[in-house]
């Protein structure tokens, strides 16, 4: 995410329900001993396609109940790792959840946006602004603006980090 408070753009990455941990990345890749190895295997048992075409900035949409399964970190942390600026779904498992905040990954529930997001389509977001723009198709969604304190987190990389640069 742009760190000086402009909009992000990127391409959307559409995947179904319940799209559990396990999914994101399979558990016999959590013996890998660096985020970076762990990071090639993303989504590979759903999406072949996903690791050779993935850019820096695109973005996930999810459905309902994004993240079940396992509260791995890694999960939030490989997708990040690889690039992913945001995640947007209809509704996120509590532990995905607050595990993403946790890294600094935002997550965005707006479910009607989900449903009028295409695969490929570019979409622009405004956290500042509560806003989401589909250049593809012209339309804008509108969900709470990120409150300061979140942003903070976000901008940072994370809670971890967001401590620490508070005390």
């Amino acid at each position: 995410m742009d760190k000086n408070n402009k909009a992000h753009t990127g391409k959307a990455w559409k995947v179904g329900r319940h799209f559990d941990t396990d999914q994101i990345l399979p558990s016999q890749y959590m013996l890998f001993p660096t985020i970076e190895e762990m990071a090639k295997h993303a989504l590979e048992g759903i999406r072949p396609d996903f690791i050779p075409n993935v850019r820096r900035g695109d973005l996930l949409v999810g459905d309902e109940n994004f993240g079940c399964g396992s509260s791995r970190e890694q999960a939030p942390r490989v997708l990040k790792y690889i690039g992913i600026e945001t995640v947007i779904a209809k509704s996120f498992a509590s532990i995905f959840f607050r595990n993403a905040i946790n890294i600094g990954l935002p997550v965005i529930v707006l479910p009607d946006a989900v449903d009028r997001i295409r695969e490929g389509d570019r979409i622009e977001i405004s956290f500042e602004k509560g806003v989401i723009t589909n250049k593809t198709q012209g339309e804008t969604y509108t969900f709470p603006p990120f409150p300061e304190f979140l942003m903070g987190i976000i901008k940072v990389g994370g809670l971890l980090q967001y401590a620490k640069s508070r005390s």
